[in-house]
């Protein structure tokens, strides 16, 4: 595939800065659960449940935190929202190894409610900044900058932990969510393009643009990260139950090569298709994948056809997003994105968990691969509702006038 679509994206105005900050600011956010739990279990001496404990509440936090940040910097801007949530961030985590069980529970809830929001902000100002025909490559090349952070940010969390300790850890934490957030203060990206901005615009209520389409979309986007962490949960199963643990990471580690080939092709095809076909054909593809037995080997082949769609999976659900949402409500709709994803991965933990102590990892592919077509199925009556855009928002403008 040539390369020469990338290189026009790449040349567009603030976008390499944008993606670069954009990876840098993530890593440090993707390695707080993996420290969190490492220093409740390592550090405190407590179990897992305790640990599990503290990210459910971190997870809840961020699932309500996201679409209210992404409303304040819809109504307020984008340097106010940092400027509360850096400042946050960097409280909790300067702290954080200090406090007795109980408050830490509580501190990660708030710090998980004013999470700094790199990922949502990240793709609403591509959505801005990238012209409309080449989104689709944007969102597929933000995708892969994504599996890049995750797979950097836990190893470092874990290297960090066990090298360091949970407190100087927690402190390159602290440090880390600081220079993201006024990396991207000085940076102040546009969340909406020069078109929009000079272009009047209705306000849409949120009942306008937030249609059973876009609900259905946003439960596709959590069957998606439901169907990959349990795949994740039955990979690490599968190869625990062989006595292979110590492949573990490598064995992750090409699952996301994977994804990142099926990001870079998605990205440069002349036309994309529908989240609701990417996100079934994975999960169809995904529900075979324990027949290929306890070889861990043939196990990490077998996930190969759905390794290729994960990064487009995603990244259409992004583009999906900001296709059918005004400019003016773009921040909310992709916290709400974000929290989708979040839903899904928290339900998927303890669902995939029981399927594995009580049938066994390969019934945890299965049953997650078919969650996710049902969730599909159940999807696309309502897929084909009306967007608002922002052009709608504009025609409709005389007529809201007209009748008051």
């Amino acid at each position: 595939m040539a390369l020469e679509p990338y290189r026009r994206l790449l040349r567009l105005p603030g976008v390499p800065v944008l993606l670069l900050v954009g990876l840098l600011a993530r890593v440090p956010s993707t390695a707080t659960g993996m420290a969190l739990t490492l220093h409740v279990v390592e550090s405190m001496k407590l179990g897992f449940g305790q640990a599990g404990l503290v990210t459910m509440a971190s997870t809840v936090g961020m699932a309500v935190g996201s679409p209210l940040s992404g409303r304040l910097v819809d109504k307020h801007g984008l340097r106010p929202v940092l400027a509360v949530t850096t400042g946050a961030q960097a409280a909790f985590w300067a702290c954080a190894w200090a406090l007795p069980f109980p408050a830490l529970v509580a501190a990660a809830a708030l710090a998980g409610l004013l999470a700094l929001p790199v990922f949502s902000v990240i793709r609403q100002c591509l959505a801005a900044m990238v012209p409309l025909e080449q989104r689709r490559m944007g969102f597929s090349l933000d995708s892969m900058i994504v599996e890049l952070s995750y797979m950097t940010g836990p190893a470092l969390a874990v290297a960090g932990v066990t090298t360091l300790g949970s407190g100087p850890t927690m402190a390159i934490i602290a440090g880390g969510m600081t220079a993201a957030g006024l990396g991207l203060i000085a940076l102040n990206p546009p969340t909406r393009s020069a078109e929009e901005l000079a272009r009047p615009e209705a306000r849409v209520p949120r009942r306008r643009w937030l249609t059973p389409g876009l609900v259905a979309l946003l439960g596709t986007a959590a069957a998606a990260t439901f169907v990959l962490t349990a795949s994740e949960l039955a990979l690490v199963g599968t190869m625990k139950n062989a006595g292979e643990t110590a492949w573990v990471g490598l064995a992750v580690a090409v699952w996301c090569v994977y994804s990142l080939v099926g990001g870079f092709v998605y990205g440069g095809l002349s036309r994309g298709f529908s989240p609701l076909v990417l996100i079934a054909l994975m999960g169809l593809l995904t529900a075979p994948v324990g027949l290929a037995g306890a070889d861990w080997r043939w196990l990490v082949l077998a996930l190969l056809p759905a390794g290729l769609l994960c990064a487009p999976s995603l990244s259409s659900t992004v583009e999906a997003v900001s296709g059918r949402v005004p400019a003016g409500a773009r921040g909310e709709a992709m916290g709400l994105h974000g929290t989708a994803l979040l839903v899904g991965g928290a339900l998927s933990a303890p669902v995939a968990g029981a399927i594995i102590d009580a049938h066994g990892p390969a019934w945890a592919f299965a049953v997650a691969g078919m969650v996710c077509v049902v969730m599909v199925a159940v999807a696309v009556p309502f897929w084909r509702g009306r967007a608002v855009s922002a052009a709608s928002a504009v025609a409709e403008e005389p007529a809201a006038v007209s009748t008051r």
